[in-house]
């Protein structure tokens, strides 16, 4: 994947300390005291635009996100979007959200064991030819880097257009032995916009043309296993 960016991208990205992350691993295991208090930190890998975790940011003020990306084009494009979503609120800043140039591959040298408590992971590239299996997100090898990262309550929120993409990743997270919830085929079923959802840029454009988007939350913290189970059979009871 090629961008282009504007000229003098990395000079504007290291003006914006207040919402820019350029050297994330310095804050393996303080991300909490950067944000200056103890709230769950939900986290997007793949952020593209920035879209869904600004807004998810915007609508949920108490909890804190993580946009990261490892193109410095996506990450002002994000930053930029951070700012305008927050703006009419009357923050030039967002008090909640913070933007990283960083390489998922290398996600446990920014984050440390339990800081996270959520990952996003929304129209990661599928990688469908079967030698590139190793590439996608939800592979075993990343299964195991999200497994170290997350808390007791931590929970991966899978998005895709792809469906060679999402009956991989259902079988990696039966195999890897994570308990699933709230799968969907067609999210937006009918052509309705489930309101419950923020959507990405991708998930935008994908619903104008009518095409289906899949989901699914996989639970891999013990805590949050806890509670889903004392829970599961409520909605089947009369």
């Amino acid at each position: 994947m090629r961008l282009r960016g504007r000229k003098g991208i990395r000079e504007s990205l290291e003006e914006q300390t207040d919402l820019v992350i350029l050297d994330p691993r310095s804050l393996k295991g303080r991300w909490s005291e950067l944000f200056g208090n103890d709230h769950p930190i939900h986290v997007e890998f793949g952020m593209g635009k920035g879209q869904f975790i600004s807004q998810m940011s915007f609508k949920y003020p108490g909890i804190n996100f993580i946009g990261v990306d490892m193109y410095d084009e996506l990450v002002r494009r994000a930053a930029e979007k951070a700012r305008n979503v927050w703006e009419p609120a009357g923050e030039e800043t967002p008090p909640n959200l913070k933007v990283a140039l960083a390489n998922i591959d290398y996600a446990e040298e920014v984050f440390a064991p339990g800081e996270l408590e959520r990952i996003y992971l929304n129209f990661s590239d599928p990688w469908p030819k079967s030698k590139h299996a190793r590439r996608r997100l939800t592979h075993p090898r990343f299964l195991d880097k999200y497994r170290g990262l997350l808390s007791p309550l931590g929970e991966i929120h899978l998005k895709t257009d792809s469906r060679s993409l999402f009956e991989f990743s259902l079988n990696a997270f039966a195999d890897y032995g994570l308990q699933m919830k709230n799968i969907s085929l067609d999210l937006h079923e009918g052509g309705v916009i489930n309101e419950e959802h923020v959507m990405t840029e991708y998930e935008t454009k994908f619903y104008g043309r009518g095409v289906n988007i899949q989901r699914c939350e996989a639970i891999v913290g013990e805590e949050a296993l806890k509670q889903y189970q004392a829970s599961r059979l409520d909605k089947y009871r009369l």
